[in-house]
C-alpha cells in the first residue's frame, strides 16, 4: 500500500512538472514525463528487492548504472550551468528555466554525448530493472528506454530549430546517451 501511495505523490509531482509539456504532444517534455512514470514504477516495484543478495553480479551490476547515473546528472548539470547560458524561449513556453540555453555545450560529457541527463535517467532505469528482473520490468525498461530516445530525438529537432548547423554539426561529433556507442 505504502508504494501505491508513494506513486501518486509522485506521479502529482510529475504531473505538476511537465503540465506545459502535456498540453503539447510533440515536445520532448511530453515523452520525458512518460519516462519518469516508467522509472517510478521501476524503481517502485523493484524497490524490495534492492538489498537482496547484495553481492550478485546483477546487483553490483545494478549498483554501477545507479552510481554513473549520479555522476552523469551531477556533472551534466553543472557543465550546463557553467557554460549554457539563459534566454526565454517564447517558442517554447513549455519549457522549464534550466533547458533554454544559448549556448552549444561541448565540455565534460558533453563533449562525447548530447544527452548526459537522459543517460543518467536511461542508468538509472537499467539499474532499478537489475535489481529483479521479471517480464513485466523487462518491458518496463523497454517502454522508458523507448521513450527516452523519442525525448532525445524531438530535442534534437528542436535544438536544430534554435541553433541551427551548430548543432547538426555538434549532432555528428557525439553519440546520443553512450560515450563511443550509442
Amino acid at each position: 500500500m505504502t508504494r501505491v501511495i508513494l506513486f501518486f505523490i509522485a506521479s502529482f509531482f510529475f504531473l505538476c512538472f511537465s503540465r506545459r509539456s502535456l498540453g503539447k504532444p510533440g515536445t520532448h517534455g511530453f515523452y520525458r514525463f512518460f519516462v519518469f512514470e516508467g522509472i517510478l514504477l521501476l524503481v517502485l516495484i523493484n524497490h524490495p528487492y534492492w538489498f537482496r543478495d547484495p553481492f550478485s553480479p546483477l546487483h553490483i551490476l545494478s549498483w554501477l548504472l545507479l552510481l554513473a547515473s549520479i555522476c552523469f546528472v551531477v556533472q551534466s548539470v553543472l557543465i550546463l550551468k557553467r557554460r549554457g547560458g539563459h534566454a526565454d524561449r517564447e517558442d517554447m513556453p513549455e519549457n522549464h528555466f534550466f533547458e533554454n540555453t544559448v549556448n552549444v555545450v561541448e565540455d565534460g560529457l558533453y563533449r562525447y554525448i548530447r544527452h548526459p541527463m537522459y543517460s543518467s535517467l536511461l542508468l538509472l532505469a537499467w539499474g532499478a530493472f537489475f535489481k529483479h528482473i521479471t517480464l513485466f520490468t523487462a518491458g518496463l525498461v523497454f517502454f522508458v528506454t523507448g521513450f527516452l530516445i523519442a525525448a532525445a530525438r524531438v530535442e534534437e529537432r528542436e535544438n536544430i530549430r534554435f541553433f541551427g548547423s551548430v548543432y547538426g554539426e555538434y549532432m555528428k561529433r557525439t553519440k546520443m546517451f553512450v560515450p563511443w556507442l550509442l
